[in-house]
């Protein structure tokens, strides 16, 4: 018979293949990070706890402003409610649309500005000024100028195509189409500013020895530059993707909800500022923040994006 070694008890424990130690460098930078943001997030667990812990409560009742001793508790049925109506979900939809357009196209553009503003000598500074007027103008402001432009009268754009008496706002899709156009116009310069900082970071050598092999231009950008950029593109998506889908200035500004372009944000809204109903309003504005979080969490496990990694840390 084979004699099996015992186990050396005092050899250190050995990680998984697969899984490589994480350097000390990246364990005190860790650490440091920490310390840096205890103060702030503690700061804004305070401000943000007790809002959305009083929602939540508020959510649990049947509740309105013009009766304040009518307050009862219902526990889930202001959710059950809204889960049922055709309104919530034809909102979301609209949301949906309106985030998956906007944030698909403003991504083509992003990049294409990116490499624009990255490859550009003379003229670097006008022409990234030039690119970022958009994103300076207040959205209510910016939703007005879109709203005039597009009027049914005195809009510009209705001469410019020889269109008489058409409202673009009079038809869902037409109207819809104005509200992505608006948000594509404005946050484009959000996601190239962030893509600009993700190619800056693709190393130059690893272009050279690219184009050494005989790697096209596209195959040089899937295989090189996007893969490098992950983080960048990540953190591009996932902001751009939160603040589209809580969209409320240009549909409230634009049509008012008409036309079935009602967002879950402007529903919020109604409910509890038209309606004064703040226990389905709080409901809306929960399920509005628990789909956030879930958006959140789908990009971070699909990325998979290992920070420590893109450092270069071992």
């Amino acid at each position: 018979m084979t004699a099996t070694a015992a186990p050396d008890r005092d050899a250190p424990l050995q990680k998984e293949p697969g899984k490589p130690a994480r350097s000390e460098r990246a364990r005190g930078e860790r650490r440091l990070g920490i310390f840096l943001t205890l103060p702030s997030y503690a700061v804004m667990l305070l401000v943000t706890a007790y809002p959305l812990i009083y929602a939540l409560v508020l959510s649990l009742y049947n509740f309105r402003l013009t009766d304040p001793g009518g307050r009862t508790f219902v526990g889930l049925s202001n959710y059950l409610v809204i889960l049922t109506d055709p309104v919530w979900w034809n909102d979301f939809v609209t949301t949906l649309t309106i985030t998956v357009v906007t944030v698909a196209i403003e991504l083509v553009l992003g990049f294409w500005f990116a490499f624009v503003m990255l490859r550009i000598i003379r003229g670097r500074g006008p022409l990234r000024t030039a690119i970022l007027i958009p994103y300076g103008i207040v959205t209510v402001v910016s939703a007005f100028i879109w709203r005039y432009a597009f009027a049914i009268d005195s809009g510009f754009v209705n001469t410019w195509f020889d269109i008489t008496g058409f409202d673009w706002f009079g038809d869902r899709w037409t109207a819809i189409f104005v509200i992505c156009l608006s948000e594509i116009w404005k946050t484009t310069p959000f996601i190239s500013l962030l893509l600009l900082a993700g190619l800056v970071q693709v190393p130059e050598d690893m272009q050279e020895a690219a184009k050494v092999d005989g790697a096209t231009a596209w195959q040089r950008l899937w295989k090189v530059t996007l893969p490098n950029m992950k983080a960048a593109i990540m953190v591009a998506l996932l902001f751009r993707t939160l603040d589209a889908w809580r969209i409320f200035d240009n549909p409230f500004v634009m049509t008012g909800g008409a036309n079935n372009t009602e967002t879950i944000s402007f529903l919020a809204y109604r409910q509890n500022v038209t309606l004064v109903n703040l226990g389905m309003g709080s409901a809306v504005s929960v399920l509005l923040f628990l789909t956030v979080v879930v958006i959140a969490w789908i990009f971070v496990k699909v990325f998979k994006t290992d920070l420590s990694q893109v450092r270069g840390d071992q």
